[in-house]
């Protein structure tokens, strides 16, 4: 079993809706889902450019996956979930967009989000007593992408190298695409399908514990949480986190 604490909502969020249905699976039923037509591309194509995102489930990444150390328990993560809902205050977001993060097509801030960044810096520090070390294979494959660095460094201390000043939130909508014609296809559409739910503030009051039963299991919505606390995510943050960068990173997919 691993665990993920997600960006994520409720079954009835028309992003979560309209984000289920365009990766063509239901991550809090496991059923799947007519995805919608895409001009250019066929059924069959549309859902081989969206295979790996659908396994995750539709979500941005806070806390990537990991296994519980030994001396943990699912009781008790469930618990420090809880506990932290109930310490932060929901914030507000100016909105998402269909955008380009390197090979990948995803949602993302259109501008900084200090308030999203430092939400996600504390995800990864809070919940870090319960993650088990990586295994030696998962590092190595980790590292095969091309990390910096300081990427390295995170990926060695906390489990995964895109955080903190690495951090750039996505919701991610496709496999790595190689082909251009294939993401021009999927951008255009994607553009019309999300417009309801981008391009416009969002109060941002849930996230999720996602379960994956086994290596290579789809992802499972376990619980959504309610952000429900006094304490902003900003003055919650442990220490201070530096502007994300300007240009694509190499992150896939988790």
């Amino acid at each position: 079993m691993r665990y993920a604490l997600y960006f994520a909502a409720d079954a009835h969020d028309p992003l979560m809706q309209l984000g289920n249905a365009w990766l063509g699976r239901d991550p809090f039923t496991g059923e799947a889902l007519p995805q919608p037509a895409v001009a250019g591309l066929t059924a069959d194509r549309v859902r081989d450019l969206t295979t790996d995102p659908r396994r995750y489930g539709f979500h941005g990444t806070l806390k990537a996956p990991f296994s519980l150390r030994g001396d943990q328990t699912e009781a008790a993560l469930l618990q420090a979930c809880e506990q932290f809902a109930d310490e932060i205050a929901p914030f507000d977001i100016t909105g998402l967009g269909v955008n380009r993060l390197g090979r990948f097509l995803a949602l993302t801030p259109e501008r900084e989000e200090p308030g999203l960044r430092a939400f996600a810096g504390l995800c990864v520090r809070r919940f870090e007593p319960f993650r088990a070390p990586l295994l030696d294979a998962d590092l190595e494959r980790r590292r095969n992408s091309g990390l910096t660095e300081r990427q390295d460094r995170h990926l060695t201390r906390w489990g995964y190298p895109y955080i903190f000043e690495e951090f750039r939130f996505h919701m991610t909508l496709s496999s790595k695409l190689e082909n251009e014609a294939d993401m021009r296809c999927l951008a255009e559409t994607a553009e019309g399908y999300f417009a309801d739910v981008t391009g416009r503030p969002r109060a941002c009051s849930h996230f999720a514990l996602y379960t994956e039963a086994e290596r290579g299991a789809p992802f499972q919505v376990h619980t959504v949480f309610s952000l429900s606390g006094c304490v902003s995510p900003l003055d919650a943050a442990i220490a201070p986190h530096s502007p994300a960068p300007d240009h694509p990173t190499n992150e896939e997919p988790a």
